[in-house]
């Protein structure tokens, strides 16, 4: 697997990306990392990548042109195609579902957004699939990046030291209507420690039993931590509806705002 990101912070990527298991899939040529800094396909001496929102208000906006046409370089610099993923609070809940079924992909291009956002217009024009890591606001897509990597390569054949590793996670695990479980507890030595002591069943030797136990443990620990994993059937993998963002005259939803002033023209 081929990994572009396209930030403008290439360097907050480079310790973690080879650190634990976004490294070891490095070294064992499971995946390679590509960093883009998005500055470099600005055309100003001041390597200029946002303004001021039409229809006033704070922060800045990513604009058009640099990001469009650094999409375009980074997927010519490989003849096979990326998947395009933009990082935003706005995007689907990243689950394990979505991010095995991105394990998949031969080639991504991370697009890590910053300031107030990026123009509605290009998102239209690149048509990512968005995904969000929670329903709360970090400065920029950078750090949601490195959580979809550190949750992708580790999916990687290879990079995990037991096969069966992942396949037991949280959220790996189905029941049989085919909703993620938590993982089950887990212990090791010693078998006492402050007066608490391992279950007896995981010291019995009788694997279909320790097997039972552990998925009873897996669906009431779920059932009593997370009911809303039993409240919904699982959604398809179907990415945000854009069409649905858009209002009947032509504006936009809470994504952002269109309007015919200029930037400048909301201040006094």
């Amino acid at each position: 697997m081929r990994i572009d990101v396209l930030t403008l912070f290439p360097e907050m990527f480079r310790e973690v990306l080879a650190t634990s298991m976004p490294g070891r899939a490095t070294a064992s040529g499971a995946v390679e990392y590509q960093l883009h800094d998005l500055r470099d396909w600005t055309k100003d001496k001041h390597r200029t990548v946002d303004d001021r929102p039409f229809g006033g208000g704070p922060g800045m906006v990513m604009m058009c042109e640099p990001l469009c046409d650094a999409v375009h370089a980074v997927e010519a610099m490989e003849t096979s195609p990326a998947r395009r993923v933009l990082l935003t609070p706005q995007g689907e809940p990243l689950t394990q579902a979505r991010v095995e079924e991105l394990a998949t992909e031969p080639r991504l291009l991370l697009i890590a957004g910053h300031y107030e956002g990026i123009d509605e217009r290009v998102i239209d024009e690149l048509d990512p699939l968005e995904i969000s890591i929670g329903d709360y606001v970090v400065s920029g897509g950078e750090l949601p990046a490195m959580v979809l990597i550190d949750a992708l390569v580790r999916l990687l054949p290879g990079v995990l030291g037991h096969a069966n590793s992942a396949a037991e996670d949280s959220f790996s695990t189905r029941d049989e209507s085919g909703r993620p479980l938590l993982d089950c507890p887990h212990f090791t030595r010693p078998r006492t420690w402050h007066d608490r002591e391992v279950p007896d069943v995981l010291l019995s030797g009788d694997h279909r039993a320790i097997a039972d136990w552990r998925r009873e443990q897996s669906v009431e620990r779920t059932r009593r931590r997370r009911p809303d994993l039993f409240d919904h059937t699982p959604r398809p993998l179907d990415g945000v509806n854009r069409s649905k963002s858009r209002q009947p005259d032509g504006g936009m939803s809470a994504r952002g705002e269109h309007s015919g002033d200029s930037p400048g023209d909301s201040e006094s």
